[in-house]
C-alpha cells in the first residue's frame, strides 16, 4: 500500500474487562450498531471484510483484509478494493474492569468533500463518536454477543 495522507487516532475508555470488549469488536457485522455511517459490514472469511458505508450522503462500498490479529491487543486491516485505507485497533487493560480501546486510520481522501471533511477534523469527530457509541453499547450489555478468538499474522491464520 501506498503511503496515505491522512492520520486519525481516537481512544475511549470502556468499563468492561479487556477480554469481553476484544471479544466484542471481533464481531464485525454488529458494527452498524454502533458506528456512524456504517450500514453493512460481512464477514467473507477469516481475513476478509466486505463494508458499505454511506458518508456525507455518499454510498461507498469496499473490501479489507486483516493482516494482523492478535487476540486482546491489536486488529490491524487495510483495503483491498475502493477508498485507500488501512490500521488498527489497539487492546490495553487499564484495569480489572476498565479496557482503552485505540482506532488508528490512514486514509486518502477522495474528493473534494471529502478532503474538507477531513481538513474539518469531521472524520476525527466521526471516530470519536463511534467510540462513545461502542462504549454504550458494550457497556449496556455488559458482555460480548460472541467472540472469534484465533490469529492472524500477515497469510497465517490460526484458529
Amino acid at each position: 500500500m501506498t503511503k496515505l495522507t491522512d492520520y486519525k487516532e481516537e481512544s475511549v475508555e470502556v468499563r468492561v474487562p479487556l477480554r469481553t470488549v476484544y471479544n466484542q469488536w471481533t464481531q464485525f457485522e454488529e458494527f452498524p450498531k454502533f458506528m456512524d455511517g456504517v450500514e453493512e459490514v460481512r464477514q467473507l472469511d477469516d481475513k476478509r471484510l466486505h463494508w458499505r458505508v454511506k458518508i456525507g450522503g455518499q454510498a461507498l462500498e469496499w473490501d479489507a483484509e486483516i493482516s494482523d490479529q492478535t487476540p486482546d491487543t491489536r486488529i490491524a486491516w487495510r483495503s483491498l478494493s475502493g477508498p485507500p485505507q488501512g490500521g488498527a485497533v489497539l487492546f490495553d487493560r487499564v484495569g480489572p474492569d476498565l479496557t482503552r480501546v485505540t482506532v488508528r486510520i490512514e486514509y486518502e481522501p477522495q474528493g473534494l468533500s471529502e478532503k474538507m471533511a477531513s481538513s474539518l477534523g469531521l472524520i476525527g469527530a466521526r471516530l470519536r463518536e463511534s467510540l462513545r457509541r461502542f462504549r454504550e453499547f458494550i457497556e449496556s450489555r455488559g458482555t460480548e454477543s460472541g467472540a472469534w478468538r484465533g490469529e492472524i499474522h500477515g497469510q497465517g491464520v490460526t484458529r
